[in-house]
């Protein structure tokens, strides 16, 4: 599996899709990188593409690969009932933390949770499950990924665990890893199919998918911490899908407000990539409820 990546179609850079996205990223204040690929033509753009940033809860992807695996292996049942336990709520994002204890729930709920509404209690229940970052890392090295790993509760990963939190990856390895997720690489075919499916029901529509339309599919996941906010994009449009990845680190503006200057970004460059891969689709995002449309121009 570890010659995966290595049988990708050859890239070309987009030179005018660079020259774009190059500023954008330049002013930002902290560190940001972003890598996009076309799928269909092979195009790519890249700034600081092979850097490492922390994933917040983007590493909720590969616990869904650590999940799909056990699946996959008989070891695990997608439909399997469980029982929730308020011993195991963990705060910050998420809903079943709100669960009374002995609550009857079932692995789908876990998965559902853990990316729709980025849940954290049935995150960390999910990367039970599934071995910890011990038993996910060797799968992510399997497929060809260097840096993309679980650190938090893993053994032997205290140290990258202090540096980037519960886990870390680049912009070019977590957009390939959803390429690969969309063309039925990861696990097996079913597999990827139903981890896609579940990536395209989001709650957090606020940032980069805001500036697509409602109308269009997207697969997503979203991380966020004070000092870096990070998101995963695949967009079906309708001239070919396109996979990008906008990481942040060491941010200045660590607020959480809608006009948090990550969360602007993400907007300007979702933006951006839309309007050059899609030109003659008539459709701008409408004014009102949930508009945070100022300052995108680009």
């Amino acid at each position: 599996m570890s010659l995966t990546l290595g049988k990708a179609q050859n890239l070309k850079l987009d030179k005018k899709l660079q020259e774009k996205l190059g500023p954008l990223i330049s002013q930002f204040h902290g560190t940001a990188g972003i890598y996009v690929e076309h799928l269909s033509s092979g195009k790519y753009a890249a700034v600081n593409a092979d850097t490492i940033f922390p994933t917040a809860s983007i590493v909720k992807i590969p616990i869904l690969v650590g999940v799909f695996q056990k699946i996959a292996d008989g070891e695990l049942d997608y439909h399997q009932p469980m029982v929730y336990h308020d011993s195991i709520k963990y705060g910050g994002s998420g809903l079943m933390q709100f669960f009374k204890d002995s609550t009857a729930t079932d692995l789908s709920t876990l998965l559902a949770l853990m990316i729709s509404y980025s849940d954290n209690t049935t995150s960390l229940w999910n990367q039970a499950l599934a071995g910890s970052g011990e038993t996910i890392n060797p799968i992510l090295s399997s497929y060809g990924f260097e840096f993309t790993r679980v650190n938090s509760r893993t053994k032997g990963r205290e140290e990258n665990w202090k540096q980037y939190g519960w886990g870390q990856t680049t912009p070019k390895e977590m957009a390939n890893l959803l390429k690969m997720i969309r063309k039925g690489e990861i696990v097996n075919r079913a597999a990827s199919e139903r981890m896609y499916r579940l990536m395209t029901n989001i709650y957090y529509d606020d940032y980069a998918l805001s500036q697509i339309p409602p109308y269009i599919q997207t697969a997503s996941k979203q991380g966020m911490v004070n000092a870096s906010r990070s998101e995963l994009v695949m967009v079906n449009a309708p001239h070919g899908d396109y996979v990008f990845y906008i990481a942040t680190k060491n941010n200045e503006d660590k607020s959480w407000k809608p006009d948090n200057e990550s969360w602007v970004l993400a907007r300007k460059v979702s933006a951006l990539l839309w309007e050059y891969f899609e030109p003659k689709y008539e459709w701008k995002p409408a004014q009102g409820i949930g508009d945070f449309q100022e300052g995108l121009s680009y």
